[in-house]
């Protein structure tokens, strides 16, 4: 069973140092403790059961309490296996900077990291060259560069 704990936002890896110290020291049923990436103020605990998770969690700093019903795997899947996403940008490509201090700064695709959903590009505005890694929803591509579309066609 998993069950969502509320804990005080900013204070999640606290927290679970905290849980799973209490649940080695007194040998309790619980099979993991997560924070997932930017689920703020919670974190996820498997255990064998609830009375389980309540000892684990009780009377602990940064704790609030457990949120009343269990939820499944599938629900929280999304948070917890790494996605690499279908990833339409690729090296070489002219892209426009959209969600960031940059916005609306041209710059050229260097490197793509899929896994980390980011992208380093280099601004061609810029009189020095320098290396600029930006989330992929940050930009959208212009145009492609012509050798990599001329590579697909064949």
């Amino acid at each position: 069973m998993i069950f969502i704990i509320k804990v005080t936002t900013n204070k999640e890896a606290r927290a679970v140092e905290m849980i799973a110290h209490k649940v080695k020291r007194k040998k309790l049923n619980v099979h993991s403790i997560s924070h997932p990436h930017g689920l703020r103020g919670y974190i996820l605990l498997e255990a064998e059961d609830r009375d389980s998770a309540e000892e684990a969690a009780y009377n602990l700093p940064y704790v609030k309490g457990i949120i009343g019903k269990t939820i499944t795997y599938d629900e929280v899947k999304g948070m917890i296996e790494p996605s690499i996403s279908n990833v339409t940008i690729r090296e070489g490509d002219i892209v426009e900077l959209t969600g960031s201090t940059l916005k609306g700064e041209k710059a050229k695709v260097k490197r793509i990291d899929k896994q980390k959903e980011e992208i380093v590009v280099s601004l061609l505005g810029a009189v020095v060259p320098l290396p600029v890694t930006v989330k992929i929803d940050n930009v959208r591509v212009i145009r492609r560069d012509k050798k990599e579309s001329d590579k697909e066609k064949k």
